[in-house]
């Protein structure tokens, strides 16, 4: 229907139902349905469902508003349920899991453990995130540079190169990060030098989006006056500036202009364990 009428949108109901948090599902489902254009799903998450009664209040719903259902049910009887019902009102529904814990399954010749939520159990990788999620924090646009000397790494740009929430992300690998703006006129902090193990990226983007960015940065702020900040010659300058500088020291860099923040982080992370592995 799209391909004949590629201007009609089409709002279609999606349920996604588990017995975890749904954030599998949650992120299975944005990046599917973000290749279909003019495609827009409408989301009801039925996260938790840990009893048949809460598994009756989501066939209720998925029943009085029938499309698609994505689920992750561990328990036998509920997803039972949950599949009968769905086949006998012809709703489509899938197990989104199943493939790849079957393939995962016949590899390494052994069975799944069957256990509610098993990939949020609070083990030292957890805490570790937590711990990465404080560091990034503490250790962001500049702040407490001589902490960063414990870094597994750190992130040099001009003002609106995505550094903090690309640190955010990494954080959420498991990564400590800290960023440094870089500001005209003002140099590095020498220690930067003298750091052994915080693996360094300098991040870069053209001059036209830092312009752009940093204009609606500006005009969320209610502030139209036309600045330094937002100049196109001196924005040009100073990612020459960055560029030259991050050549002489050989640090990584890494263009941002046209990737997201995840795509960005997985080039970082790439650059960082072909470092280490090279070592």
């Amino acid at each position: 229907m799209s391909e004949k009428n590629p201007n009609i949108s089409i709002y279609f109901h999606v349920h996604l139902v588990s017995d975890s948090t749904g954030e599998t599902l949650v992120g299975l489902m944005k990046a599917s349905t973000a290749q279909f254009r003019n495609a827009t799903a409408l989301e009801h998450i039925h996260a938790l469902v840990r009893s048949e009664a809460q598994m009756e209040q989501a066939l209720d719903l998925i029943g009085s508003k029938p499309g698609v259902v994505l689920y992750t049910v561990v328990n036998p009887d509920r997803r039972k349920r949950l599949e009968s019902f769905c086949a006998e009102r012809r709703i489509p529904a899938i197990s989104v899991l199943d493939p790849t814990l079957a393939m995962l399954g016949r590899y390494l010749g052994a069975s799944i453990i069957s256990e509610v939520g098993a990939q949020r159990n609070l083990d030292a990788e957890y805490y570790n995130r937590i711990e990465a999620l404080d560091y990034a924090m503490a250790h962001d646009d500049g702040q407490n540079v001589q902490g960063l000397a414990e870094a597994d790494i750190v992130l040099l740009g001009v003002s609106r190169t995505s550094k903090t929430p690309t640190c955010i992300y990494l954080a959420n690998r498991g990564y400590k990060a800290g960023n440094i703006p870089l500001v005209p006129g003002a140099p590095l902090p020498i220690i930067l030098d003298q750091y052994k193990n915080p693996f360094i990226v300098g991040l870069v983007a053209s001059p036209d989006r830092i312009v752009q960015i940093r204009q609606q940065r500006l005009m969320g702020l209610k502030q139209t006056q036309q600045t330094d900040y937002i100049d196109q010659d001196r924005v040009r300058d100073e990612m020459r500036q960055a560029k030259r500088m991050f050549l002489k020291k050989g640090y990584k860099v890494i263009d941002v202009t046209r990737k997201s923040i995840e795509e960005t982080a997985a080039q970082i992370i790439n650059l960082y364990k072909a470092h280490h592995d090279s070592l």
